[in-house]
């Protein structure tokens, strides 16, 4: 029972430390995008080249196009400037 009890706590430790070490996805544009049918604008945009978004609409009434935000590079908001508070006279 012991054993049994210290396996388990080692694998869930072993299981945590992994969640741990995970770092996040990096997003990132494909150049080609779905489009049509039940897409909105822009569509699906995970294709590399024409040739994978040809062969992936093969068939399903959509067609490829460019990605607008790789075709003509995403905008990136500015950050609004801090307002500065004005000092308020005591009444």
């Amino acid at each position: 029972m012991r054993k049994t009890q210290l396996v388990l706590v080692t694998l869930g430790v072993a299981v945590l430390g992994g969640f741990a070490t995970v770092t996040p996805a990096a997003a990132r544009d494909y150049p080609w995008c779905a489009q049509g049918g039940d897409y909105d604008y822009p569509g699906e945009c995970s294709y590399n080249t024409y040739e994978q978004c040809q062969a992936s609409v093969s068939g399903r009434l959509l067609y490829c196009d460019r990605n607008p935000r790789f075709a003509y590079g995403q905008v990136q908001p500015q950050p609004r400037p801090q307002r500065r508070a004005r000092p308020v006279a005591p009444y």
